[in-house]
C-alpha cells in the first residue's frame, strides 16, 4: 500500500533532519536522487549522458536549490547543464555555487535541451505559473522531470487553476504526496527518493496489487456456494434491463460465490446469466450475506419501496444510481442502520446528496462519508473513497477508458460482490475501484471500448493478480 502525506507532514517530518544534518545536507541527497532519476532517463531516450544537454528552471528557495545541485552532480556526469533563473536575486545560493563550479552555465534561453527539470515551485507553493514561468514552459518540447512536484499544480488537491506544467516524470523527495495520486496526467511516472525521513501512515493511501491479492476472496478447500458470500442484486427496469444484466455479471465474475436477483429484468437477466437464481421481488430473492441497489432500477415508487425494504434488513449494500437518486429525494432511508453502506456516486450524484464537490475532492469526500455514515466513493479518472473515520483513499488505476455507459453498473457489482464476500467497506470499495480500472484499461487496449467488455475482463485481470 502505497501512502501520500501532506505537505506539512512531510515538512515536520524533514525538520529533525534539518536540525541533525550539516546545512544542506538533506538538499543534496534529494538533488542526488533527482540527478540519478535524470541520468537514467537520459541513458533510455539517448543511449547516454556525455554530451547530452539538461535545462533546468530554477524559482526561488529550496525547489530551485534542489534542480541547482542536481545539475551540478549531472555535470559530472558529463551533461552540459545550463539553467533559467526566474528569480535571479533570489536563486539558492550554494546550489548556484555548486552549479558554477561544476561547469554549469546561467542562460536566458534553453537551448535545445534533451532534458528540462523543473525546479521552478515547491510543495508550499499554492496557484497557477507566473506570466514568465508560463511562458517558458510553453515553448518547451523536450521531456520535463519535475522536482517533488509538478510546477503549478496544487500539491495538496492535484487541481489545475491555470498553466502548469506536464511532467513526463516528477521525481518525490522522501514522501509521496497527494498530488501524485491526484494529478496522474500532470505527474508521469513518479519516482520515489528515500531522503532519510520517518513517517507513519499517509492521510491518503493506495492500494497496490499486493493488497487486493491479499484481500481478494478466493475459494479454499472447506468452501462452497454459499460461504463465499451470497449477493443479491437490485437493478434494471424495463427501460433498462441492460443496468441489471451488467451488474449481476459483474457480480459473478468477481468471486465464486453465489448471486441472487430480484427485480423487474429478471427474464433478460436470466438468458445472459443462468446461473443466478432470480425472482421478481425483494421479498421472495432468498437469504442473501450484502445488497447491490440502484443501476437502471427507476425512480418511481415502487422502485422506492424496493430499496426501502433492502435498506430495512441493514445488510451490507452497495447504492449506485438511481438508489442515489432516490436517496438524495428520501435521506431518512438510511437512518439506524448499522450495517455498512457504500455510496458510489459520479459528480453529479455526489451534488445532488451533498452539495457541489469543489476543488478539493479528497476533503469533499471525507465530509460526506463523515456526514452519511457511509463508505463513500467518488468516480472520476482518479476515484477517491473515504470512510467515515475519515480514511481516505485514491485509486491510481483508474483511467478515462472506464468512462462509457453501464461501467458504474459494472463497478457496483463488483463492490457488492466483494461487502458479501465479507470484506470490509473501504477494502471493497478500494478493491472494486482498482479492478474496475484495470480491466478497463485491459478490455480497451489503446481503443475506446464498453461496459460488456470491462466487465468481461475482470477475470483475466484477477488471474494476473492472484497467480503474481
Amino acid at each position: 500500500m502505497r501512502h501520500f502525506h501532506h505537505p506539512d507532514t512531510v515538512r515536520a517530518a524533514e525538520a529533525p533532519l534539518l536540525a541533525a544534518l550539516p546545512e544542506g545536507a538533506l538538499m543534496r541527497r534529494a538533488a542526488y536522487g533527482l540527478a540519478g532519476v535524470c541520468a537514467r532517463d537520459l541513458i533510455d531516450r539517448t543511449g547516454g549522458t556525455a554530451g547530452r544537454r539538461v535545462t533546468l528552471l530554477v524559482g526561488s528557495g529550496d525547489n530551485g536549490g534542489d534542480a541547482l545541485f542536481a545539475g551540478a552532480f549531472l555535470r559530472r556526469r558529463g551533461v552540459a547543464v545550463e539553467a533559467v533563473l526566474l528569480a535571479p536575486d533570489r536563486a539558492h545560493a550554494a546550489g548556484l555555487r555548486a552549479l558554477k563550479r561544476a561547469g554549469g552555465r546561467v542562460v536566458a534561453v534553453p537551448r535545445r535541451p534533451d532534458l528540462v527539470v523543473d525546479g521552478i515551485v515547491g510543495i508550499s507553493a499554492h496557484g497557477a505559473l507566473r506570466p514568465e514561468a508560463a511562458d517558458l514552459v510553453a515553448g518547451i518540447t523536450a521531456p520535463i522531470v519535475a522536482a517533488d512536484t509538478p510546477s503549478g499544480v496544487d500539491v495538496r488537491t492535484g487541481v489545475v487553476h491555470g498553466p502548469a506544467v506536464t511532467a513526463a516524470v516528477t521525481v518525490a523527495f522522501g514522501a509521496l504526496k497527494p498530488v501524485h495520486a491526484l494529478a496522474p496526467a500532470r505527474c508521469g511516472r513518479v519516482e520515489l527518493v528515500d531522503i532519510g525521513l520517518t513517517l507513519g501512515a499517509g492521510e491518503l493511501r493506495a492500494y497496490d496489487d499486493a493488497d487486493l491479492a491479499a484481500l481478494w476472496p478466493v475459494p479454499g478447500p472447506a468452501d462452497d456456494k454459499y460461504s463465499l458470500g451470497v449477493l443479491g442484486v437490485v437493478a434494471g427496469s424495463d427501460q433498462y434491463p441492460g443496468a441489471a444484466v451488467l451488474a449481476t455479471g459483474a457480480a459473478i465474475r468477481a468471486t465464486s460465490g453465489m448471486v441472487r436477483y430480484a427485480g423487474t429484468a429478471r427474464e433478460v437477466v436470466l438468458a445472459a446469466w443462468p446461473e443466478v437464481v432470480a425472482s421478481d421481488d425483494v421479498a421472495d430473492a432468498g437469504r442473501v450475506q450484502a445488497w447491490a441497489v440502484g443501476p437502471g432500477m427507476g425512480t418511481d415508487g415502487a422502485a422506492a419501496d424496493r430499496l426501502a425494504r433492502v435498506l430495512d434488513q441493514d445488510l451490507p449494500t452497495v447504492l449506485d444510481a438511481d438508489a442515489l437518486t432516490l436517496l438524495a429525494e428520501h435521506p431518512g432511508l438510511l437512518s439506524g442502520r448499522t450495517a455498512p453502506t457504500v455510496l458510489t456516486p459520479h459528480a453529479g450524484e455526489f451534488a445532488r446528496l451533498v452539495g457541489p464537490v469543489g476543488n478539493d475532492r479528497v476533503a469533499a469526500v471525507r465530509e460526506a462519508a463523515r456526514e452519511l455514515d457511509a463508505t463513500v466513493l467518488l468516480k472520476g479518472h482518479v476515484t477517491v473513497i473515504a470512510a467515515p473515520d475519515g480514511t481516505g483513499v485514491a485509486d491510481t488505476a483508474g483511467s478515462s477508458w472506464a468512462a462509457t455507459p453501464g461501467s458504474g453498473d459494472v463497478l457496483t457489482g463488483l463492490v457488492g460482490k466483494l461487502l458479501a464476500s465479507g470484506l470490509a467497506p473501504l477494502d471493497a470499495a478500494a478493491c472494486a475501484a482498482r479492478v474496475h480500472g484495470l480491466a478497463a484499461d485491459r478490455a480497451a487496449d489503446g481503443a475506446p471500448t464498453h461496459a460488456a467488455a470491462i466487465s468481461a475482463a475482470v477475470p483475466g485481470v484477477l488471474v494476473a493478480l492472484l497467480r503474481d
